[in-house]
């Protein structure tokens, strides 16, 4: 982890707004780091398919990574070795964090490794032989039989045996074409740590992502592990383990306890620099609801699945930031190739001349992060 010369001691947050300082560097530690460095050092980014006005990936990667424009994720992909799959929610992950996954047990029968048979087995073989395979080529081969799929609508059955054997680690997504993914063959997932050692690996590398992390938000994250993930782990023996031995530390302020892997603390500065941010809503620094609320002050939303007439903040609202302090939202629109952002705030309205400068900068930033406009000569 780089740790700039200007940070100092160790910190125990005491205070709500040491922990919000904690919780914006935590997150955007890297901000101006390379793609490669910023993925290996949070180890996993979340995807969700929604553009409003970028998929949450490229929102998320756009605070942290110079110069990063839509896309550059999906395009260097293969380049950055990176994998896609379930930890505490879907996205892309290094090949480290992959392989703590695996093995996954059979779903239908928990006690037993899984063993692909009947159809499963079929696709495996071809993909086994023929090498990276959209699932349109095996429609050809095995017909478009359908499958109830995992949110309860239907996909052609290959697709479904394609989607099963990735989640147990045989296949794995090589590449996107036009956001579709192709699947390949998976190398060993192997690797030499005990069961006891891999939960508390998952469980820190989870508080790192969402750090400092609310317990009960880590055991909720930690549940959705168990339940699709297909790592069930004990939350009170692991945490208690990693902080008997100093890799996870806590602190409770107002009532909640927070956890953080320790190394955070010793990486950790005294203030957050005083700009502008438009953060995504599955962004770590804001993916915590409750955690928001309790250091910020104020309940923010997501309701791109709220009927429209019980909209609050937008269908796809964006946290705004001044520095450390969660301000309001924006929502963004792009319109005949123009972007437009429309803010709101959720207490007293900030004004000045240095605000009105950032705010400005942030959205010329986000214009150059979509394509939209240039880099300034």
């Amino acid at each position: 982890m780089n740790i700039p010369e200007k940070w100092e001691r160790p910190l125990t947050p005491a205070t709500v707004e040491d922990l919000r300082v904690m919780a914006m560097h935590a997150a955007l530690l890297t901000s101006s780091d390379s793609l490669a460095n910023v993925i290996g050092e949070l180890g996993f980014i979340q995807y969700d398919p929604i553009r409003r006005p970028a998929r949450a990936q490229d929102l998320i990667l756009h605070q942290r990574v110079g110069g990063y424009r839509r896309g550059d994720l999906e395009r260097r992909y293969g380049k950055l070795g990176l994998e896609e799959g379930f930890f505490y929610i879907y996205g892309a992950m290094t090949p480290e964090l992959y392989r703590l996954l695996h093995p996954r047990r059979d779903r239908r029968r928990p006690d037993e490794a899984y063993q692909p048979s009947g159809l499963a087995a079929e696709v495996l073989a071809v993909v086994r032989e023929q090498g990276p395979t959209h699932p349109r080529s095996l429609e050809k081969q095995f017909g478009r039989t359908r499958a109830v799929n995992g949110w309860g609508g239907f996909s052609a059955a290959t697709t479904r045996a394609l989607e099963q054997l990735h989640y147990h680690g045989l296949l794995r997504i090589a590449y996107r074409e036009a956001g579709v993914k192709v699947f390949a063959a998976t190398e060993s997932l192997l690797h030499d740590l005990s069961e006891a050692e891999r939960h508390r690996t998952l469980t820190l590398r989870l508080a790192r992502v969402l750090a400092p992390v609310r317990e009960g938000s880590l055991r909720g994250a930690l549940n959705q592990l168990g339940r699709y993930g297909g790592v069930k782990i004990e939350h009170d023996s692991a945490v208690a383990q990693l902080l008997a031995s100093n890799r996870l530390s806590e602190t409770t302020i107002g009532g909640a306890r927070y956890l953080w892997p320790t190394e955070i603390s010793s990486s950790h500065p005294k203030d957050v620099t005083q700009r502008v941010r438009f953060l995504a809503p599955f962004d770590p620094a804001v993916w915590d609801r409750a955690r928001f609320e309790q250091l910020w002050g104020w309940a923010y939303r997501f309701e791109a699945y709220t009927p429209a007439e019980k909209r609050q903040f937008g269908y796809y609202a964006l946290p705004m930031f001044w520095g450390d302090r969660a301000i309001g939202w924006v929502n963004c629109e792009i319109e005949d190739g123009k972007l437009t952002v429309e803010r709101q705030f959720a207490m007293r309205p900030l004004r000045g001349k240095r605000f009105e400068a950032s705010f400005d900068r942030e959205v010329s930033r986000l214009e150059r992060m979509l394509g939209l406009s240039e880099p300034a000569t």
